[in-house]
């Protein structure tokens, strides 16, 4: 009879910490999205010290014939996309996804010319950092995606 009681409570306490995981994936899924969309804001407002805050001092970002190493490279890299008046594109997560550890999330979305038009699709990777923000540590381009396959 005592084992009888048991079996629910072996289930209950067994499923707690997943649904606590999944929530709290869900939580930091919540915050990468939000410093994704802080992110691409950088590009609109045309600040690049604030674009740089979202870099993480060790990420490599694809773009062109090589790989950018390091923030001074991808600051040089990326300088000439906020000089002018109007951004040159933008972009917005359509999906994030975060490691059950909790400590890596990769976020993807549309890349939008000025008048709105789909012209790429991004990829990067984000790590929770020691003081406790999201930074990018990777980021790829590539050409739009054809989801309706």
């Amino acid at each position: 009879m005592r084992a009888a009681y048991l079996i629910p409570v072996a289930v209950t306490l067994f499923l707690l910490p997943r649904t606590a995981d999944c929530q709290n994936r869900e939580e930091l899924a919540s915050e990468v999205r939000a410093a994704e969309m802080a992110f691409a804001a950088t590009m609109a407002e045309r600040d690049l010290e604030a674009f740089l805050s979202y870099v993480a001092e060790e990420a490599v970002f694809f773009g062109g014939r090589s790989a950018m190493r390091g923030i001074e490279e991808v600051e040089a890299g990326w300088s000439p996309y906020f000089e002018g008046a109007a951004a040159p594109f933008s972009w917005e997560p359509e999906s994030v996804e975060v490691l059950d550890s909790g400590t890596l999330a990769h976020s993807s979305g549309p890349v939008r010319d000025p008048g709105g038009q789909s012209i790429g699709t991004f990829n990067s990777i984000w790590r929770l950092e020691a003081d406790g923000r999201w930074r990018v540590v990777f980021d790829k381009g590539c050409p739009p995606c054809d989801c309706s396959e």
